[in-house]
């Protein structure tokens, strides 16, 4: 992976970013599989992070830092959900949640990873319902694969695709989900056209994404390490807004629900990270995740 990507080119950026999650995916797995040989059993003789206890830093990652994404589903949530679904969860946000998801509908998750938020959808939408997941890594979709299978959820199924052309036809599901996805495409346009197409008439956009209040530096953008690590490609609020309009969507919000710190970012991104925050701060602006909402009008 190099130092510095050439954001025009939609190729390079989706490389660096599948390069970034599988990785990620890989290391799910190996470190599920190193923590379940090192952590103390129950009296039943089972580990820590099986049955109804949620992975914490104590149980499933001893030693490591707590992925802030985590402790944004309640204990209820991931305790009935595979442990390799919740280490996986890479998110800003909890857009299950706040998306209001009713029995019987039908849901795409946009950039599905370990499959937490499919299977936290098709417990909200129930049996009548469905759950879909659409990612462009092998790896993660392996993941969500085994994951869907532990949870024994019949109502999900896993995609391979790109964000930027989604492969389910127009006007097929009644809401569109995603978590900290968005900001990784070079093509945020293509992306938000093609949720609008692939949503019925009246149908909803509901995801959870970082966004820039403020000005990002052009130097800033074009570093790799913070393109994938959900910082550089963040789109600015008002640009957000305008290319969901100028998609079709209608009743579009946008709820600040985090503000990021530099110390927040150098977590995620280390000094570099840091570097690109105060930068932003200095401007007087300020990185955070939001909660963005959108409709597409009903049928006429």
């Amino acid at each position: 992976m190099t130092d510095v990507l050439d954001t025009t080119d939609g190729d390079s950026v989706r490389e660096a970013v599948r390069e970034r999650y599988a990785s990620a995916a890989t290391a799910v797995t190996s470190r599920r599989v190193a923590a379940e040989s090192l952590l103390p059993t129950t009296a039943a003789g089972t580990s820590c992070c099986d049955g109804a206890a949620a992975c914490t830093d104590s149980c499933c990652s001893p030693g490591a830092p707590a992925d802030v994404s985590r402790a944004l589903y309640s204990i209820d949530e991931v305790s009935a959900l595979p442990p390799d679904a919740v280490l996986a969860s890479l998110g800003c946000g909890n857009p299950t949640a706040l998306a209001e998801l009713k029995p019987g509908e039908i849901v795409l998750d946009l950039g599905s990873g370990g499959g937490i938020d499919v299977l936290l959808s098709a417990r909200r939408v129930g049996p009548t319902g469905f759950a879909y997941g659409v990612d462009m890594t092998d790896e993660m979709l392996e993941l969500a694969e085994r994951n869907a299978a532990q949870a024994e959820a019949t109502n999900v199924r896993f995609v391979k695709g790109t964000i930027e052309s989604v492969p389910l036809p127009g006007e097929s599901v009644d809401v569109v989900i995603s978590n900290c996805v968005i900001n990784l495409s070079a093509d945020k346009g293509s992306v938000l056209r093609e949720a609008f197409r692939v949503l019925r008439p009246g149908g909803r956009f509901a995801v959870s994404d970082v966004v820039v209040q403020g000005q990002l530096p052009e130097e800033i953008r074009r570093r790799t390490e913070l393109w994938v690590g959900c910082l550089a490609g963040a789109l600015e609020d008002e640009v957000y807004r305008g290319l969901l309009a100028g998609a079709g969507f209608e009743d579009i919000t946008l709820l600040v629900t985090r503000d990021y710190t530099a110390e927040d970012a150098g977590q995620v991104a280390g000094a570099a990270g840091e570097l690109a925050l105060s930068a932003v701060h200095g401007g007087g602006g300020r990185v955070v995740s939001a909660f963005i909402r959108a409709r597409k009008p009903a049928a006429r």
